[in-house]
C-alpha cells in the first residue's frame, strides 16, 4: 500500500486528533487486522472467571453467540467510524452502558476489557501487520479509548499508555486462572469462529485459533494444545499475507460499517441502528448477588 493515510496520520495529533487517527488506522489501514486482533482481544477477557462467570450465567454465548458477537462487533464500529462525541457514538455507548448497568461488573474487571481493545491490535499488527504502526497510532489508540472509557463511566483509567499497559499485564498475571465457565465460554467462542467455515474445515479451523493463543490462556481455557508446529506455520502464513497486502493501493472507502465486508456479521440486516442492538433482559431467576438492580420487566 502506499504512504497515502501515514502521511495523514504523521500531519494528525494523537490527543487532539486520537479519533480520526484511530479511525484511519481501523477503517482503511489495517481493517482485516483489526477484526482478527479483537476478536482475539475478546476472547482472552474470557480467561478471567468473574468475567466468564457472567457470561455463563446470562447463557447469551450459549444460546445467541453470532449476536452476542455481532452487537459488540458492530457497536464498537460505529464508535469508532461516527466518533464517541457524534449523535450515533453517543447512542452506542449509551447501549453498552445499559447492557452493562444491569449487572454487578468491577471497575478493574471493565477497566481490564478495555485495555484489550487498546493493546491486543497493537500487537497483532506488530507481528503481522503489513507495515509498523506509528508511534502517532499507538497513542491516539490510548487516547480514544481513554476517551471512550471516560464516557463508559470507567474509573481510574491509568493516565498514560505505559501505564495502562502495565495494569494490563498485571491484571492478567493475578486473574489469569482456570475455571470451569471460561472453559464453557471460551468453548461457545471457539465453536462460533469455526461455524464461519465449512464443517469439514472446523477442527482444523480450531487448532488454528489454539495455536494463536498464549500458553496462558490456554491453561485458563483449559484447551488443548495446538500440534507444535502448527503455530510457525500459522504465523508464517499472516506475515507472507502482510508481504502480499503491502503492495496494494490504499483504500479510498472506510471499511468499517461497508455492508458485506464482515461476512461473520449475520444477525442484522444493512441500516441497523446502535438502538437495534444489544442483548435482552437478565434472564427470570438469576442470581441477585450478580445484578445491580432488580431489572424491569415489560
Amino acid at each position: 500500500m502506499t504512504g497515502y493515510w501515514l502521511r495523514r496520520i504523521q500531519r494528525l495529533d494523537p490527543v487532539h486528533d486520537a479519533h480520526e487517527i484511530y479511525r484511519i488506522s481501523i477503517g482503511y489501514e489495517f481493517p482485516w487486522d483489526y477484526q482478527r486482533a479483537l476478536e482475539f482481544a475478546l476472547f482472552r477477557t474470557y480467561c478471567v472467571p468473574s468475567i466468564s462467570r457472567l457470561l455463563a450465567v446470562t447463557r447469551e454465548f450459549e444460546l445467541r453467540p453470532q449476536r452476542r458477537y455481532d452487537d459488540t462487533a458492530l457497536l464498537m464500529a460505529e464508535i469508532a467510524e461516527h466518533g464517541p462525541a457524534s449523535e450515533r457514538g453517543r447512542a452506542a455507548i449509551g447501549v453498552v452502558n445499559r447492557m452493562h448497568g444491569r449487572y454487578r461488573i468491577s471497575n478493574d474487571d471493565m477497566l481490564y476489557v478495555l485495555s484489550t481493545f487498546v493493546y491486543d491490535p497493537i500487537t497483532w499488527i506488530d507481528a503481522f501487520g503489513w507495515r509498523p504502526l506509528h508511534e502517532h497510532e499507538r497513542q491516539a489508540a490510548y487516547n480514544y479509548f481513554h476517551e471512550v472509557g471516560r464516557l463508559m463511566g470507567i474509573k481510574d483509567i491509568p493516565a498514560s499508555f505505559d501505564a495502562f499497559a502495565k495494569f494490563k499485564d498485571e491484571y492478567e498475571r493475578a486473574n489469569f486462572r482456570y475455571s470451569e465457565d471460561n472453559h464453557r465460554i471460551g468453548t461457545y467462542t471457539l465453536d462460533l469462529f469455526c461455524s464461519w467455515y465449512p464443517k469439514p474445515l472446523r477442527p482444523a479451523v480450531s487448532a488454528v485459533a489454539r495455536s494463536l493463543l498464549e500458553p496462558p490462556m490456554l491453561e485458563a481455557f483449559g484447551f488443548a494444545v495446538a500440534p507444535s508446529w502448527l503455530g510457525p506455520a500459522v504465523r508464517a502464513a499472516l506475515r507472507a499475507r502482510a508481504v502480499a497486502e503491502r503492495p496494494l493501493p490504499a483504500r479510498r472507502k472506510s471499511q468499517l460499517l461497508k455492508p458485506g465486508v464482515m461476512r461473520s456479521r449475520r444477525t442484522y440486516p444493512v441500516g441497523q441502528r446502535p438502538e437495534d442492538l444489544g442483548a435482552p433482559e437478565p434472564p427470570a431467576g438469576m442470581d441477585p448477588t450478580l445484578l445491580r438492580r432488580t431489572p424491569t420487566r415489560r
